[in-house]
């Protein structure tokens, strides 16, 4: 007998410091890896990114001769076994259902093909186009994702704005057109009256044949509430029938899903049929939610399922990865206008894995999508921006300080939004409230609904609220917002000065602030509703009511107190101060970044978003603030607390690890567990190896040399196990459950009228993680993150001690935090 030697040729401990090596070693006189073995995967519709990826193949046996024995060959009388590996296994190296993904494994895989392609390349001229093809592939399937996204995002943008206006009205030309395509046309439209016109009729109108009086008011109301409660019914049950993963904002999920977690069907075909659809009527709803966060969803459905296009990105999580990245970043480009923006955000924010190739093709794939909604312009205005603003006065530095204080505001509000917002999604997870998501919609919309109509600021769609709220108000606006006294204004003024605040002013002040509440209150129970729900324009309303009140007190303090020292020297009389409108931009960008804790991405967003280019370091300064005031109070983003309240593994790059522990505190089996389940690398039947399946609930299992020395071999996926049995009974004649299973490179000689034995060398892992008893947990936290592991092997001479997984690094981490170990719901 010829025991494999239990020390990879390669060293383990050079490998955790080394994202190059493959993590698999191939014995010294083997250079030939066999195909890939992932010919049949299933699609994972919740794709995850791979830092990298290895092929999972055994090394060529030596060819000494053939023999009549199926499976067998014969050398000097010794039987030699067919590694039934050589040839793809359908199933080998794919990944089960809320399972991590290898990233070692799957970048090494990744390279292999690369390097068999580019040596293919030199011999013939097919193979080179083919090298050519593959290269190119990858920008093509950006295009493809641009050109897809964008497309989806416009007809979700010109969908959302007509059934919101059909809330209120018809058009008689056509039911299709919204209100303001209605009275383009229109000959008796006046530039004071522009939203009246003959063609478009309210629902008043149109059933008792009047607009003004009591009837006329109550009977809109109920159009508007029935409307409501139709559109998010339909929402919901869609979501409940065909695809309860399109609910929410979907970017918790895309964080997890991009850091090596698989879930299946999350990025599929249905999910992003039915999240497109629901995406307009919840938006049209009015319910307190934006369409931005599930547009990133929407995106990266888009990519996950072009890569199905591709072989490579098919077959190899860790590339899908990377394109789902990229579609992160298309996801805010439409969504915005951002292209720039939405590249730093899936940088920033989302991202776990972000090499500069991704960096390259993301702009790209950002660039194609971008376009691709100007070319359908579905603001109408042949802007690419959402709320293009044009604010005629430099801001002075003794603003600074009103700045700072709408960032404290935003702290605050993002750090009291995330808590209640937990709270109530907690509530809803553990009690009867979450047996029941249809009635908790339809409530929330009633209640929504109702209090709205009457405050015109919550009455209309969310984005048109802040479009208003930005706006620089001229001399020709007829936004109550705007209405000054202008008794010492000429008309021939291109920039108004600061001017007393008319009644309607001071009327719409008391408004936004009724509206300013509500949309606090309303905003906590509304995301996380089992419909699709963006986050990024609620949170912006909120910092933009805020500060517009805030720039209009300042605005009238500067006017009547022109003569105090903090406006003495560049607010004289009759100048053009203060712009509210530039509070309200500050504002929504102080809030948008207390509750996700963005900074640079979230300031370039904002002047893509607007224009404002020159209002940088305004912006800079609230973002800034926001986030050190939130953080103060918490920690976490909205969207990390929900990845911790779904209990899903994800590791948190930016949290730090300071507390003196090391690899034996963590590893399992603890002193008072039952010893480690581990294989034998040849003293193994069949029937052992299923039995240990079959009792144990384990991912995988290390391999030793014998249960008495512990010496460590490798390691061996449980997947793999299973496959590789089921295959070998199928195609290998003989195999029963008393054939033996053998992990070592050579098997030694037969009994007469054995079963013939299974070699299963070819999907164990040669060159697992390890690292010593002693290790540091940090250091051991920074290798997880870092190279993505699934487990790593805890060692103490050579010998195996244990194992660490990524969970069981996550339980720890809850622990040290004094929060419930078992929230951690997957392995």
């Amino acid at each position: 007998m010829f025991p494999a030697d239990p020390h990879c040729p390669c060293s383990k401990e050079l490998q955790v410091l080394s994202m190059d090596n493959t993590g698999y070693c191939n014995d010294s006189f083997n250079s030939i890896r066999s195909s890939t073995s992932d010919e049949d995967m299933v699609e994972i519709a919740g794709s995850t990114l791979d830092f990298s990826n290895t092929e999972d193949v055994p090394p060529l046996d030596r060819d000494y001769g053939s023999g009549d024995n199926p499976g067998m060959e014969e050398v000097n009388g010794v039987p030699k076994l067919m590694d039934l590996l050589d040839e793809p296994v359908p199933g080998v190296g794919t990944y089960e259902d809320f399972n991590t993904i290898d990233w070692v494994r799957e970048k090494s895989k990744d390279r292999d093909r690369h390097r068999e392609i580019t040596s293919k390349s030199k011999e013939s001229t097919w193979a080179l186009v083919n090298s050519v093809c593959d290269a190119f592939s990858g920008w093509l399937l950006m295009l493809l994702i641009g050109l897809m996204s964008g497309a989806l995002a416009g007809g979700i943008d010109i969908s959302a704005h007509w059934m919101t206006d059909l809330k209120e009205g018809v058009c008689l030309n056509g039911f299709w057109f919204n209100h303001e395509h209605c009275c383009w046309t229109s000959n008796e439209t006046t530039f004071q009256e522009r939203d009246k016109c003959p063609q478009w009729k309210s629902w008043a109108e149109l059933i008792i044949g009047t607009t003004e009086g009591p009837f006329a008011y109550i009977m809109n109301y109920l159009m508007y509430v029935c409307w409501a409660l139709l559109f998010s019914f339909l929402a919901v049950t869609l979501v409940r029938a065909f695809a309860p993963y399109a609910c929410g904002s979907g970017i918790p999920e895309i964080k997890t899903i991009l850091s090596g977690f698989i879930i299946r069907g999350y990025l599929g075909k249905w999910t992003l049929v039915i999240k497109t659809i629901t995406l307009v009527l919840a938006v049209s709803s009015g319910l307190s939610l934006g369409k931005e966060g599930p547009l990133v969803h929407v995106a990266c459905c888009c990519g996950n399922i072009l890569c199905h296009l591709f072989t490579k990105y098919r077959k190899n999580e860790a590339k899908r990865r990377e394109v789902l990245s990229a579609a992160a970043a298309v996801g805010v480009s439409v969504a915005f206008g951002a292209p720039i923006g939405g590249v730093l955000f899936s940088l920033e924010e989302v991202s776990y894995y972000f090499p500069l190739k991704t960096l390259w093709r993301s702009f790209f794939a950002a660039l194609v999508a971008a376009f691709t909604l100007r070319s359908i312009n579905p603001f109408g205005n042949s802007r690419l921006v959402l709320f293009y603003v044009e604010f005629h006065t430099p801001w002075h530095l003794l603003e600074l300080v009103p700045f700072i204080l709408l960032g404290i505001f935003g702290g605050i509000w993002g750090a009291f939004f995330i808590r209640a917002n937990i709270a109530w999604c907690r509530r809803r997870k553990t009690t009867w409230l979450g047996h029941y998501p249809v009635l908790e919609v339809l409530v929330v919309t009633a209640v929504t609904a109702v209090v709205a109509f009457p405050n015109s600021y919550t009455r209309t769609s969310t984005s048109e609220l802040i479009s208003e709220l930005f706006n620089d108000c001229g001399l020709l606006d007829s936004s109550k917002l705007c209405n000054y006294d202008n008794a010492n204004v000429t008309k021939s003024s291109n920039e108004l000065p600061d001017r007393p605040a008319g009644n309607d002013v001071y009327t719409a002040m008391w408004q936004l602030s009724l509206a300013l509440v509500f949309k606090m209150l309303i905003t906590v129970v509304t995301f996380g509703m089992k419909v699709p729900s963006g986050l990024f324009i609620p949170s912006m309303a909120v910092g933009a009511i805020a500060g517009r009140l805030l720039g209009i007190g300042m605005e009238q303090l500067a006017y009547y107190h022109h003569d105090w020292a903090i406006f003495r020297g560049w607010c004289s009389p009759g100048a053009d101060c203060i712009t509210p409108g530039l509070y309200a931009m500050v504002g929504a960008a102080a809030c948008l970044g207390g509750v996700t804790r963005m900074t640079v991405s979230l300031v370039v967003i904002m002047f893509e978003l607007t224009g404002g280019l020159e209002y940088i370091v305004p912006l800079m300064a609230a973002a800034m603030t926001s986030k050190w005031v939130a953080d103060a109070i918490g920690r976490e983003g909205i969207y990390e607390a929900h990845i911790r309240l779904n209990g899903y593994p994800f590791l948190e790059a930016k949290e730090e690890f300071s507390h003196k522990t090391l690899a034996m505190d963590v590893m399992r089996p603890r002193r008072s567990d039952p010893p480690l389940s581990v294989l034998t690398q040849d003293g193994m039947t069949v029937e052992d190896v299923e039995t240990m399946i079959t009792d144990t609930t384990y991912s995988g299992f290390p391999v030793v040399v014998s249960h008495e020395s512990q010496r460590l071999v490798g390691f061996v996926l449980r997947r793999d196990l299973t496959i590789s049995i089921d295959n070998a009974r199928q195609r290998q004649d003989g195999i029963v459950s008393t054939s033996r299973v053998f992990f070592t490179e050579y098997t030694p000689p037969q009994p007469p009228n054995s079963p013939p034995p299974l070699k299963l060398r070819g999907i164990m892992d040669l060159s697992p993680f390890t690292v010593t008893d002693h290790t540091a947990m940090d250091i051991v936290v920074d290798i997880f993150r870092k190279l993505g592991l699934r487990q790593c092997l805890i060692t103490h001479n050579g010998r195996l001690l244990g194992i660490i997984t990524k969970k069981d690094i996550l339980k720890h981490v809850a622990q040290i935090a004094n929060r419930d170990p078992d929230s951690i719901l997957f392995n």
